[in-house]
This record gives structure tokens, sequence and C-alpha cells, in this order.
């Protein structure tokens, strides 16, 4: 059997982890078996469309890297994948289960139905619109919704390849609208004759969809198909565990952690962890790594949790990875204007940022006034006594020390100025007379910050002939 396996979101607006995490699973296990993923739209509740939205889904999936073979751009051998190009084919099995005696048109109106619906619940008993229906029916036109007549009330029971067996009783399914009065199909119609027609093997979907499932089934039967795998994913969790993530909930956009800084990969192999682990205890995994050990047999029952903790802890990971050119290119938006035209000392700036960073638009906050790399671009008044090593403050000892730490490191040759042979020329120095009070007041005078990277390194950030300035402006404090 070729593996087919679709994502079918609604254009109702942004696209949130859960989502992608849905998609992401359908297209591994369609990969992982050389098969078939179609990105199809399902718009036929025109009234909550968001202007925008399908080109958004695009993007979305797109700078992720999960690609479609079939989708809004690339019509298949079953034609469109817009459900609102496709309403044809819905208007064909319409009629099939009309001609069936499996259809009606709904013979009530919402407020008989409502009415109905107050009845049962005073008489506290379930309401079931089955037992409602009319014993003739009008010639269906189109004005009116259609409904599905149940062919069989029993109790149901299927298989689900994530939570195994799983079953429902008579009440799970009633006749059920299929086709809407605007001529639309509802979602638990249109996406059955979707599935079938495309030829999906396997769904792959949130547990909200449990308990339609036997209405799915129904349908199925009354249809005459053989229903697909169906496999449930586990929920995704808020960070503090008490419910579903949904956007009502604080669900970003999932582009606004692209703008936010994150790398592709990094989203990637996070949301390949919610509700899904490998055969061993790895969790930084590449997306081909992912592919090659995804299984639907470890896809988790139990709800999984997400944290934004945790998507920072995989992108600081990848950011480590990244070439200093791939690096420049993430950081740029990100970075203080006046930087970019010092390209040498962005160079050097490079791998200290790095390490300090695990989301790009953590970048501007290292060069704010207080940042660790304010000093970098000018470095603040301060006062003398900040040269002083605090437990032992003594000013002639720190001219000393400065005045012996600018002549080694006048010394190191310009073309080999690094940290490491800054460091190779001051250290001895400094391990002989007391490392405090010879690099305390090295490292002030470089930078005028107590939090800042070790003197060595930013001797080398802000370059030879800066650097002697600076120490020769702090000697100028201590002579005053």
């Amino acid at each position: 059997m070729k593996v087919v396996t679709r994502f079918a979101p609604s254009p109702t607006g942004f696209m949130h982890i859960g989502g992608i995490r849905t998609a992401l699973f359908a297209y591994l296990w369609a990969r992982k078996n050389n098969g078939t993923f179609i990105l199809r739209i399902e718009d036929t509740d025109k009234e909550r469309e968001v202007a925008g939205s399908i080109k958004h889904i695009q993007e979305t999936l797109s700078w992720l890297g999960i690609g479609w073979d079939y989708g809004p751009d690339k019509p298949g051998p079953f034609g469109s994948c817009i459900q609102s190009e496709r309403l044809d084919s819905y208007k064909e099995f319409a009629q099939k289960l009309l001609d069936k005696g499996l259809a009606y048109p709904d013979p009530h109106s919402p407020e008989e139905v409502e009415a109905l619906k107050k009845r049962a619940e005073a008489e506290k008993r379930p309401f079931l619109i089955r037992e409602h229906r009319p014993e003739t029916f009008e010639k269906w036109d189109g004005t009116k919704p259609l409904r599905f007549k149940v062919p069989t009330v029993k109790r149901w029971k299927w298989n689900d390849a994530v939570r195994g067996e799983l079953e429902a009783g008579e009440e799970a399914v009633d006749d059920f609208i299929i086709v809407k009065s605007d001529g639309y199909p509802t979602y638990n119609f249109a996406h059955i004759i979707d599935d079938h027609l495309m030829g999906v093997t396997h769904v792959l979907r949130g547990d909200e969809f449990i308990s339609s499932t036997p209405r799915f089934l129904s349908l199925y039967e009354g249809l005459g198909f053989e229903p697909p795998v169906l496999c449930t994913l586990p929920p995704i969790l808020r960070d503090d565990r008490t419910k579903k993530l949904g956007k009502r909930d604080g669900a970003k956009d999932a582009l606004e952690y692209r703008t936010e800084g994150f790398l592709p990969e990094a989203m990637l192999n996070c949301l390949a962890f919610l509700g899904w682990h490998p055969s061993d205890d790895r969790e930084l995994l590449t997306a081909q790594e992912i592919m090659q050990e995804f299984t639907l047999e470890r896809i988790q029952r139990a709800g999984a949790v997400f944290s934004e903790e945790k998507l920072a802890w995989f992108n600081h990971h990848y950011i480590l990875k990244l070439s200093d050119e791939a690096f420049t290119d993430h950081a740029g938006t990100f970075l203080p204007e006046w930087l970019h035209s010092h390209s040498p000392m962005l160079k050097r700036l490079v791998p200290v940022i790095r390490e300090k960073i695990s989301i790009f638009s953590e970048i501007p906050a290292l060069f704010a006034d207080t940042g660790e790399l304010a000093f970098v671009k000018t470095i603040a008044d301060y006062p003398k006594e900040s040269l002083l090593w605090k437990k032992a403050p003594d000013a002639a000892k720190s001219k000393t020390h400065l005045e012996e730490a600018k002549k080694l490191m006048s010394a190191v040759a310009d073309d080999s100025f690094t940290a490491d042979n800054i460091k190779a020329a001051i250290w001895p120095y400094a391990e002989a007379n007391g490392k405090g009070d010879v690099l305390w007041p090295l490292r002030m005078s470089l930078t005028g910050q107590e939090k800042s990277p070790d003197p060595f390194m930013s001797a080398h950030i802000l370059g030879k002939e800066e650097s002697l300035k600076r120490i020769g402006i702090a000697l100028a404090k201590l002579n005053a």
C-alpha cells in the first residue's frame, strides 16, 4: 500500500504549534514510506475565512521545510486541493446518498430543532434528531440543509493506530448535516469525500476528533468506503499543564517565532518531540534523522507540553552549529545599525554573541546601554575607584599592573591580536601577581563594565589600537 497523508487546515487565521505539529507528523509518515503528502485547504466555512490565510499556511510550512506533493498551488490527478473548488464532487456523492435513501432535506427550522432539544432536556433524555425524521421527504432542491440518515444504529468500535481499541455508544451517531443551505458541504462530509478521492491512507489529527469518529465511520459505511488508518495525536498542553494550548490561550502565530529569531531546524526538532520520541535518548536530530526514526508506534498517548524555554534550548544548540557567515545572515536585522559598517569588528564579535544568545532577538539587549557588549561602540565614563580590585583596592598597584598589561599587549603582533594570543602574553604575569589584581583593572579599562566578556576577548573585539587607547585613558585617571 502506498502511503498517502494530508494536512487539511482551514484558512481561518494564523498557524499555531498544534496545527504545524499535525502537518509535520503527517509529512514525516509520508516521507518515511516514500509516499505522498497533500496540503488540502478546507475552506467551506466562508464566514470564518480570513484573507491571506492560504498564503500564510504555505509560507509557514515552507519555512519549516515541510513540502507538499499536491496543494493549493499544485492540483493533483484528483483535481484541486481547495475544497471550495471541489463542490461538484460533494454534490455527486450527496446525490448518491439521496439515491440510496441515506440523506434527506432537513424538514426542521433551527427554531424547531432548538425546541426539540429543550423538550428532551426537560424530559432528561438525550436529544437525537433521528427520532424526529418524517416518514416521507420532499425533493432536495438545495435550499435546505441536507442531512445524512444514519444507516445503522449500533455501538461503534474502531482501532486507532495510537490509542488502540476505542468505542462509543449508539447515542454517538445521529443524523447530521452534510450539505448546508448555502451549498457548501460540512467538514464531516467533505473531508471524507476528499480523503477517498485523493487516496488518503492515513489520517493523523488531534484528539478533539475522537468524539466525531463514529459519525465518520457511519458515513464511510453509508458510502461504501474503506476507512483510512486513523491516528490520534496527543494534545499539546500549555507550559503549566492545566489545559490544551490554543489560540485563545496565548498560542502564537508560528511565523512570530521566525520574526523573533528562531531557526526552522530548532522549531522542527522541538515540534517532533511534542508527542513522539526516537528509539534512543537523543534530543538533537536533523530533519533527515527524525524522518528515519519516525514511526506511528512511538507516538505517545499522553499530552505533550510545549515550552518556549525548551524551544530556546534547541535554538541555542542550532545557533552554535551555524557557520559564521550563516550566523551573520540570521543576526543581520537584530544587530545595531552602526555595526554593519564595521565588518572586521563584527567578525570578531560573532563567537561572543553566539555563545550568549538562545534567540536572535536577544542581540539588541547585548548592545543596549546596560548590555554586556555596550562597551563595543563607546565606553561610558567610569570613576577612578572602579579600576581598583575590590578585594584589595590599591591605586598604585592597579597603575603598575595596567602599565605592565599595556606593555605586554603592545608586544602582541597586529596580525595575531587574538584573545588566545593576548591571554598567552598577559596570563603568566597575572598568575604571578594575583589574577584579580591584574585582570580587574584591565577589564574595567577596556569596557567600563563589571559584566562583560573577559579582558582578553574584550581586547580582541576592540582591536589593538582601541584597546591600548582605552588603557591609556584608564592610566590617566589613576594618575589624576
